[in-house]
């Protein structure tokens, strides 16, 4: 979705600095006016895709941007487009929002900038890089305990759990 949480001046920006890459989004424009978009030529708004739609592509995606700005609407945000990206082995570079700073950034699988400076050069170091093994080995293991079939089994575990201790103290 891109809304009032989307940095568009980080996007103009770095649209701005570097004509020569090609900036996708993809979701619908929503409680923003779309004549404030920037209109950068390397800049492409392809609208709302099916979740199907989604893995083709990212496989096509040299890097993931997570460009929220920093403000009440953001403050307790928790974009699940980051494990999503890094599960996908997509590298990622975001703003400093809590949740992703608090584990991706701390873990060493997310490059967090503050300004638009420091955003455009963890991009530019990204992009330099080589994905290595040894990253997307922590990203995978990271990631191990965090599907929802995995959240489900954990929550059943301790439903079950508290209802045998129930059970226990009525006796």
């Amino acid at each position: 979705v891109i809304d009032e949480r989307f940095d568009l001046e980080l996007i103009d920006f770095i649209a701005t600095k570097k004509p020569d890459w090609q900036i996708i989004l993809i979701g619908p424009v929503v409680k923003i006016d779309p004549a404030t978009l920037p209109k950068q030529s390397n800049i492409h708004y392809l609208g709302q895709k099916s979740y199907q739609q989604l893995p083709e592509y990212l496989s096509g995606w040299d890097l993931a941007l997570i460009p929220f700005k920093l403000n009440e609407s953001t403050r307790f945000i928790s974009p699940t487009k980051t494990p999503e990206y890094l599960a996908a082995g997509v590298p990622v570079v975001s703003t400093p929002i809590r949740d992703v700073i608090n584990p991706y950034g701390l873990q060493g699988l997310v490059q967090v900038a503050s300004t638009k400076e420091e955003f455009l050069t963890a991009a530019e170091t990204v992009l330099t890089k080589k994905k290595s093994a040894e990253w997307v080995a922590k990203v995978d293991e990271f990631l191990a305990d965090k599907s929802w079939d995995h959240t489900y089994s954990e929550m059943k575990n301790k439903i079950a759990q508290v209802q045998s201790q129930d059970k226990l103290l009525a006796s």
